[in-house]
């Protein structure tokens, strides 16, 4: 096709294994430096220099420069779902890097989605809020009910003011490691700010979110399957 959007640029970009690494990385959702790109990615400082640059003129990052050090993160959500789409299909269609280790378990129970919550515990608070009817999700986009938004409220989430922004509130993000979707969108990172606010979960390494006892208790009392 002659016309229309070109995905082979999109594709060739992702598709280099340093920068697939480097977008990887970034899908913890954390700003990370140059130098910490490179030790994700398994290659020198003047080589990922080189990397980042197309990655920032192909609209996939985004920098900020703070004191002497350079940020780097995701340009979008959209990125991010993209991202989180095709480490699905990898894994569907066996294209695995490594044998499945303690971290795969960690990573396949709680997650870092682009700074919204995956893995097996998002996808209970997905369907927690779906079965209580405080979320519809048969619709393509989900949606809170008014009870859902009362019940947010209550959480500690200010509601308000993420409906009023241009972000969408709610999005279906499908979880590679379950094929189910979690919650996405500006809610999702929402909540996921207010649980680590609340001290119920931590980051480990990488992208791996850690529950304390207390907040494992809370989470199940707030999001019953």
């Amino acid at each position: 096709m002659r016309e229309g959007p070109d995905i082979s640029a999109i594709a060739a970009l992702i598709g280099d294994p340093a920068r697939a690494n480097i977008l990887t990385a970034l899908m913890s959702g954390k700003a990370l430096t140059a130098t910490e790109l490179a030790a994700e990615a398994g290659i020198t400082a003047q080589t990922v220099s080189s990397h980042l640059a197309r990655l920032d003129e192909g609209g996939l990052i985004a920098t900020r420069r703070q004191g002497r050090h350079k940020y780097v993160t995701l340009a979008s959500d959209e990125v991010g779902a993209v991202l989180e789409a095709l480490i699905g299909l990898a894994a569907r269609s066996g294209h695995l890097r490594t044998r499945p280790g303690p971290r795969d378990a960690a990573l396949r129970h709680a997650r870092v989605c682009y700074n919204h919550l995956a893995g097996d515990r998002g996808i209970q608070l997905y369907d927690s809020l779906v079965a209580r009817g405080m979320l519809r999700a048969d619709e393509e986009v989900p949606a809170l009910t008014s009870g859902g938004v009362d019940f947010l409220i209550d959480l500690g989430v200010d509601v308000d003011s993420l409906s009023r922004a241009r972000a969408p509130l709610c999005r279906n993000c499908l979880d590679w490691s379950a094929r189910r979707y979690h919650l996405g969108g500006s809610l999702g990172r929402a909540m996921l700010a207010r649980m680590e606010a609340q001290g119920w979960v931590n980051r480990g390494e990488g992208r791996v979110l850690r529950f304390t006892d207390r907040g494992a208790a809370a989470f199940d009392s707030a999001f019953p399957v």
